[in-house]
């Protein structure tokens, strides 16, 4: 009887642990490289939207930020609606994409 409640909490625990480890973890790590995404945003930097919009950060206050979609063109967005920064690599890629 006793061998059966202390098996049975080991299993608890262990299925805690892969949990854990699989998908608990990998959650944590993804929002935290979000938010350091997010802080680290500045003027000048080639973003992409969640809505898909293509934009050039124009002016960065607290929470909020102007983006220029083309030339005279600016909206206001929340800090949280940036899905990525745009890098050359990524331009590049896109380009070659593009050519063939």
């Amino acid at each position: 009887m006793q061998q059966q409640q202390v098996a049975t909490i080991v299993l608890y625990v262990l299925l805690f642990v892969v949990f854990y480890v699989l998908l608990i973890r990998p959650q944590q790590v993804q929002r935290r490289k979000r938010q350091d995404m997010l802080n680290r945003l500045k003027k000048g930097d080639r973003v992409v939207t969640a809505g898909g919009l293509h934009a050039v950060i124009a002016e960065v206050k607290d929470d909020s930020l102007t983006l220029e979609l083309a030339p005279n063109l600016r909206v206001k967005a929340d800090r949280g609606a940036v899905s990525y920064v745009r890098t050359r690599k990524d331009e590049g890629a896109r380009k070659e994409e593009g050519a063939s």
